[in-house]
């Protein structure tokens, strides 16, 4: 491997990491202090943002350790037989770097990923070291997030989780037959049973620190994990069956999904083009409404068209066209659980409703301050004021409250 200073392994680290899902990220305007005013930067190679649950925005420098891999996984742009520019950061870089930037103001926090080298117990000791010596040597307070790898020794897994904040085991596929036809070298049994003994630590470190206040906190932010969409067969309702089953088994934070993208020199058994965007889009969508709406999985899955949620409108609108017989909803006496199915009330507007009601009538207007697009919603509602009679019941609701197509999807691959 050639000789790289850092500034050229960041740049192919950071760019290697992009393909990794599992840190919510945001774009923003281009800005820095380099001028002598202010202080930090939203640029430079490798900056991220993620959201904490108290909706804080954090920068995380998000890198892989090496993009090096002695896997040969089809999907993926860093495997054994990909044609890439290889780099390796070593574990006193990484921490030099996470350090620098934290100073700098540019981040506060770090998203650590790798490759497999050597080994698999290898590659965690390095991941593992590198958080260690933040925490223990250099006192670091930021936010770290690791990657860990499902067939490494689950001591060094456990350890990962006594210094990140959030660990994430990749299920990659949503189907065994996938991830066998994939990645061959990968075993769904040994990622479930990481993710199980991951959830077991989790567990018992909440119950130590319950009887000992001195006990230390074990991957407070819990776990998460990642799917790719798009790469094998596996259709809309199988994905949201597999998220359902790994958020009841393993006690997930997020179930992560990734469209497939092709890569250069790409094996013949992936398909040709990537799905469309919006696919991963309907997924997370359909993710919200089993963890905060009070959906069921085989109530998202009835909402799709041959396995496939439709792109064209979001999931909750297509439940209430396929069901309803649950329509319209008075928004004046329906429970909270009624009220989260009308399609275009969010949950805090629900919440605001429950609470405004208990002091006066609801009318349309007060639900149309309250949400993006009445129209949406008219048709599945009672207030005070109105009633939707028959428009309930038309052939052509579909066409009426889909979202208009914006002059950019022209554009759109």
């Amino acid at each position: 491997m050639a000789q790289l200073d850092t500034r050229e392994k960041l740049a192919i680290l950071a760019d290697a990491a992009k393909y990794d899902a599992s840190c919510a990220s945001s774009g923003t305007s281009k800005r820095d202090s380099r001028g002598g005013k202010g202080i930090g930067s939203t640029e430079g190679m490798g900056i991220c943002h993620a959201y904490a649950p108290d909706g804080r925005c954090i920068s995380l420098l998000k890198i892989l350790l090496t993009n090096s891999c002695i896997f040969d996984c089809h999907y993926c742009i860093n495997r054994k037989s990909s044609n890439v520019r290889r780099a390796r950061f070593t574990v006193e870089e990484v921490v030099h770097l996470t350090l620098a930037f934290y100073k700098r103001n540019y981040i506060e926090g770090l998203f650590l990923s790798s490759g497999i080298i050597a080994s698999s117990n290898y590659t965690m000791e390095q991941l593992v070291e590198v958080a260690r010596q933040l925490r223990e040597v250099h006192d670091f307070r930021g936010y770290i997030h690791l990657k860990t790898i499902p067939d490494a020794d689950p001591e060094l897994v456990r350890q990962a989780g006594l210094y990140a904040d959030r660990v994430s085991i990749n299920v990659e596929l949503p189907t065994t037959r996938g991830l066998t036809d994939l990645a061959p070298e990968k075993s769904a049994p040994q990622i479930e049973g990481a993710m199980k003994d991951m959830k077991g630590a989790i567990e018992d470190g909440k119950d130590a620190r319950k009887k000992y206040r001195s006990a230390p906190r074990f991957a407070p932010a819990g776990q998460s994990t990642q799917m790719i969409v798009g790469a094998d067969a596996a259709d809309d309702g199988a994905i949201v069956t597999r998220a359902s089953q790994l958020y009841d088994r393993f006690s997930l934070r997020r179930v992560y999904y990734s469209a497939f993208s092709p890569i250069p020199d790409a094996s013949a058994v992936l398909p040709l083009k990537r799905p469309p965007l919006m696919r991963e889009h309907r997924l997370y969508q359909s993710d919200w409404l089993m963890r905060f709406y009070g959906f069921k999985p085989k109530e998202v899955v009835a909402a799709t068209e041959d396995g496939m949620l439709p792109l064209d409108i979001d999931p909750k609108l297509a439940w209430a066209l396929k069901f309803r017989e649950s329509f319209p909803v008075d928004v004046n006496k329906a429970p909270r659980e009624q009220l989260l199915r009308v399609p275009g009330l969010g949950t805090k507007a629900v919440g605001r409703i429950l609470k405004s009601r208990r002091w006066r009538a609801i009318t349309l207007d007060d639900v149309a301050r309250l949400t993006v697009s009445v129209a949406k919603v008219r048709p599945f509602i009672v207030t005070a004021d109105w009633r939707p009679t028959l428009l309930t019941d038309r052939a052509d609701l579909r066409l009426l409250v889909k979202p208009r197509a914006d002059q950019l999807e022209l554009f759109a691959a």
